[in-house]
Formats: C-alpha cells, sequence, structure tokens
C-alpha cells in the first residue's frame, strides 16, 4: 500500500476507535417507581436502611420497576462525623417533603415512594410493575456526561415539566472515626453525588431536554444515572428511569 493510503487507513482507525457507542435508558408507558432513602453516615439507625438499599443491587426489577436513591443529609454532621456524601441541598429537599405531609420535623432513616412517606419500608415489594400509565421517558448519552432527554406524557398533552438527572455512586465505602457509627465500615450504593435539574421544552407530543453533570466519584466505584419527570416546581415524580453507566 502506498504511503498517502496507509496513512488515510490510520485516520479512519483511529476515528473508528474514538468513537463511544450511546448509551441509551428508557422506561415504559406504565410508571417506574422513584425510591428515595435520606440517610447519614452519622446515624445509628441508618446502616440497616442502607442495606436494604444494597440488596435492591440484586431484584430483577431494578431500573425498570423502580429507581433507587440515597439523599446523605447533613443535619447530623454537627454531632462528631462530618458525611463526605452530605449536602445541605438534600436537607432541604427533605424538608420540603416533610412540608408537604404537614410534618414538624425530618429524621433517618426516612424512605420516600413517588413522593409519599413510606414508613413500613422494609416489607416494601419491587416484583411487578405499576400498572399506572404515566409516559414514556427516554435519555441517551454517548460519553457519560451529556443526556438527550425525552418525555412524551400518556395524554400528549403540552404542559411544564422538569426533568431531573442525578449521579450515583455505589460500592463506596467509609471507615467511620467519630460519631454514633465510629469505628465502623460502612458501605453506600447508589448516593447521590450530583443533581441537576431543567424544565422541558414542549412540542409536537414530547417534551425535550439536555443535561450535563460533571461530577466525578472515587476510584473503584460503580456509577448509575436516575432521571425522573416532575410537574414543573413539584417533587412528585410522574417517570423514572436510570441505569449503569459504562
Amino acid at each position: 500500500m502506498k504511503p498517502l493510503l496507509l496513512a488515510l487507513a490510520a485516520t479512519v482507525m483511529v476515528g473508528a476507535n474514538n468513537f463511544a457507542a450511546e448509551t441509551r435508558f428508557q422506561s415504559g408507558p406504565t410508571r417506574t417507581s422513584l425510591i428515595e432513602l435520606y440517610t447519614s453516615e452519622g446515624c445509628s439507625s441508618c446502616p440497616p436502611a442502607e442495606a436494604w438499599l444494597s440488596r435492591l443491587k440484586d431484584n430483577p426489577g431494578l431500573w425498570k420497576n423502580f429507581v433507587p436513591l440515597a439523599f446523605h443529609v447533613d443535619y447530623w454532621d454537627r454531632l462528631g462525623w462530618r458525611d463526605r456524601f452530605s449536602s445541605k441541598q438534600w436537607t432541604e429537599r427533605q424538608r420540603q417533603y416533610a412540608a408537604q405531609w404537614r410534618s414538624e420535623s425530618v429524621y433517618t432513616p426516612a424512605v420516600v415512594m413517588n413522593g409519599r412517606e413510606e414508613r413500613g419500608w422494609l416489607g416494601m415489594k419491587f416484583g411487578a410493575p405499576n400498572d399506572r400509565q404515566s409516559g414514556d421517558l427516554n435519555v441517551s448519552t454517548s460519553d457519560g456526561k451529556t443526556f438527550a432527554i425525552e418525555f412524551r406524557p400518556v395524554d400528549g398533552l403540552p404542559s411544564a415539566y422538569e426533568a431531573h438527572l442525578a449521579l450515583l455512586g455505589s460500592g463506596i465505602s467509609t471507615s467511620v472515626r467519630a460519631g454514633e457509627n465510629s469505628g465502623r465500615n460502612l458501605v453506600h450504593d447508589f448516593v447521590v453525588l450530583d443533581l441537576q435539574t431543567v424544565g422541558l421544552k414542549s412540542g409536537a407530543g414530547s417534551n425535550r431536554a439536555s443535561l450535563t453533570t460533571s461530577a466525578t466519584t472515587e476510584a473503584g466505584a460503580r456509577k448509575a444515572i436516575a432521571i425522573w419527570v416532575t410537574p414543573r416546581g413539584q417533587l412528585f415524580p410522574l417517570q423514572a428511569t436510570g441505569g449503569w453507566l459504562p
């Protein structure tokens, strides 16, 4: 082969190797449940709840029937151990739920399913899909950072929606050296590392937007995303999807 042809062939090969395959996350038309755990490394009652959440990794309904998230709140940080995943933003989210439920306080561990408080979370069942028709939520990415989002509600009517995208980390461990869990090694899954929100633009029966996350997690952790749609300005999820990132 002549030198020029060799150079062209090398260029084609490099281009092919650098091409990133598209990854897609899709819900069905029936609602996928959004499960939120509010937790903290400083709470001695939280490890059993986190172990319960971790077991959902082996549930065949994961990402299909339900999407799990763990929000680490910050109101335990003042009692001797600062949770490195805690955020005032997550605490405020829990307080917004409490206000909707007309509750005067927040607590951990606390489980929220589709915007409702679930005190009997230990016995929750996840085997069957929800029969409530919500709409199709489709998400795609070529780089694991920027995600194209499309929501097609069942009724097809235009409305004001927001999309929320959380970057999750799993298989993360922390050696706690103070506070109520001092001396314990805690393992976390589905930890919310970043949360981005955008308004969807409606048109021709669908609602679209793009979101980018720049957050990173520690080496060895398994990354996933959770995406859900709400009416604009509300917490109640209409549809959700998610999955592991390559």
